[in-house]
């Protein structure tokens, strides 16, 4: 890695912005609030931003510092604890899953799109060719919102048995659905020509992308605070019920969300900040995106629940009935809602082209994360990125194809269920062990970097808070696995850690703790990959031994 050439950002806000997107994405806008008003309404903030202080900050500070010293990839950042490398490829294995099934997800909203031009809209009424008998259009003496027993409504029917032609059950996977398919395969060429130049085309790109998104929910949420009953589900979204604060359950949930929706062991953290210029105090952005990622999650809630309460309003339901997460709330439920609206197609593109935003951006970051990771890797193909990139995306996009057929919304929930629960907190682990276990200059690294020490806070939350954390989201995760199937997935990516550690220690020499002991300490590509900062680096290192116990939380 010495000596290699390293593509920047152009700017610092372009970091900024790139790291916003891929934190800041559909989960934001359709599992956040559901989990605040399950979990206790304004009550569920204090466990939620409990963990996003003592968990998720010091995960981002951590995993953007490893990346910005080292310049490094996803893999290549394990050159400072070579036994630990396995974990970088476990990383690309699971990217290279999650981008499989996202891709598919992020065809949805550019079909809608397309729909949502046809007046009247095509999900609102029954007696298409596509409803059963069993269709009932919402009305103002409507007892349901939602399906309910054997009765379903025209949005979802239109979503499931129109759009996705959904079969059965996982089992039966069936035939491609053409429309899905060519959604999925303009998604993929969209992501391609942002990516196909690097951090200077998505650094650029990134400033609409991800801006817009914020301009379409400041719309909604004006447009929702105006609808008749958005009050009722405004109330129902934030009013504290502080008896959940007892039910562990509920700690388990805020911690998962912080965890899994600011994106630490995923990658993408540490490829971004790979790219910044490498004195830049890495430490501010650290707090900025978590911050900012949670603040939208929350503003997201009052948009949802506003228009919720009026669909609940309209329909003489209570809230909780038309209260849903996940794929229901966005392609079923938010589509019944803009029915009821004046101009309801201008609400139904607006909402669409605004969750297609929220999720290209995190595409953006999990491809890069996975070419730079395999670059840094493997430098000699970097003067071919564009070549890299291309084929990247090919063989992504057809591994994707089976989320394209009539079972592939059920293999979106398998995989989107399963693949991250073990394999994100894992790597998680081994990176602070790695970082303020076995290696003994990370201090003096963040020092030489910043200028600025590193405070022993930050060594207290790495070394005894965090991994307790990581060790409860693991089992809590692990709970809800119940197939053969599930498992599979939840292993596939974990098991290269083993696989890689195993071939570092067959080639060690010495005995088993010695093999172990010599496989733990930094290898010789770890430290700045600008030749200049390395030497410097490497002279202070030596001047600084005797004086300067880096880890040494009684000094910071």
């Amino acid at each position: 890695m010495s000596g290699a050439t390293q593509d920047r950002w152009g700017s610092q806000l372009e970091y900024l912005l790139s790291c916003l997107g891929y934190a800041v994405g559909i989960g934001n806008l359709w599992r956040f609030p559901y989990l605040c008003y399950r979990n206790g309404g304004g009550a569920f903030l204090i466990p939620y931003f409990l963990t996003l202080i003592i968990c998720g900050i010091p995960l981002v500070y951590l995993e953007t510092t490893l990346g910005q010293f080292a310049s490094a990839g996803c893999i290549s950042v394990f050159n400072i604890n070579p036994l630990f490398k396995g974990a970088g490829y476990a990383v690309i294995v699971l990217n290279v899953i999650a981008s499989i099934y996202f891709s598919a997800i992020m065809s949805y909203p550019i079909l809608y799109i397309y729909h949502s031009m046809s007046s009247p809209l095509p999900w609102q009424s029954c007696g298409n060719s596509w409803n059963t008998v069993n269709c009932t259009e919402i009305t103002g003496n409507s007892s349901f919102f939602t399906s309910n027993g054997s009765i379903t409504t025209p949005e979802d029917e239109y979503f499931h048995r129109h759009l996705l032609q959904v079969s059965p059950n996982i089992n039966h996977i069936g035939s491609i659905v053409a429309p899905v398919f060519w959604c999925n395969l303009i998604c993929w060429i969209l992501v391609y020509l942002c990516i196909c130049n690097g951090v200077k085309s998505v650094g650029k790109i990134v400033y609409f992308t991800v801006l817009f998104p914020y301009v379409v929910l400041s719309v909604l949420f004006v447009r929702g605070i105006t609808l008749p009953g958005a009050w009722k589900g405004i109330m129902f979204y934030i009013l504290p019920d502080w008896a959940q604060l007892a039910k562990p359950k509920v700690w388990a949930d805020a911690a998962t969300q912080i965890f899994f929706s600011l994106g630490p062991g995923w990658g993408g953290l540490v490829s971004m900040s790979s790219f910044n210029k490498f004195h830049y105090n890495n430490l501010r952005s650290s707090m900025i995106i978590p911050i900012v990622n949670s603040a939208t999650s929350i503003w997201a809630g009052f948009v949802v629940f506003s228009v919720l309460g009026f669909a609940a309003e309209r329909t003489n339901v209570p809230v909780s009935q038309v209260a849903t997460a996940g794929p229901g709330l966005a392609f079923v439920t938010y589509p019944a809602t803009v029915t009821m609206m004046p101009a309801p197609n201008l609400w139904a593109i607006t909402f669409f082209v605004m969750l297609f935003f929220l999720g290209i951006d995190t595409m953006f970051v999990t491809i890069e994360a996975i070419i730079a990771g395999l670059l840094d890797e493997f430098p000699r193909f970097k003067s071919r990125k564009r070549i890299i990139a291309f084929i990247t995306c090919v063989v992504l996009f057809s591994f994707s194809i089976i989320c394209n057929t009539e079972g592939g919304l059920h293999v979106i929930g398998l995989l989107d269920s399963h693949v991250a629960i073990l394999c994100v907190p894992l790597v998680c682990a081994l990176e602070i062990i790695a970082a303020v276990y076995t290696y003994e200059n990370f201090s003096f690294d963040v020092l030489f970097m910043t200028g600025r020490p590193l405070r022993r806070i930050w060594m207290v939350l790495w070394r005894y808070v965090i991994l307790l954390i990581l060790l409860v989201i693991t089992l809590y995760s692990l709970l809800e696995v119940s197939s053969l199937a599930g498992w599979f997935i939840t292993l596939v990516s974990v098991v290269c850690i083993p696989i890689y550690a195993a071939k570092v220690l067959l080639r060690a020499e010495g005995s088993l703790l010695e093999r172990i002991r010599a496989s733990c300490r930094p290898s010789n590509d770890w430290g700045p990959s600008e030749p200049e900062k390395r030497r410097e680096w490497e002279l202070l290192k030596k001047q600084k031994a005797d004086i300067f116990p880096l880890n040494d939380l009684d000094k910071y």
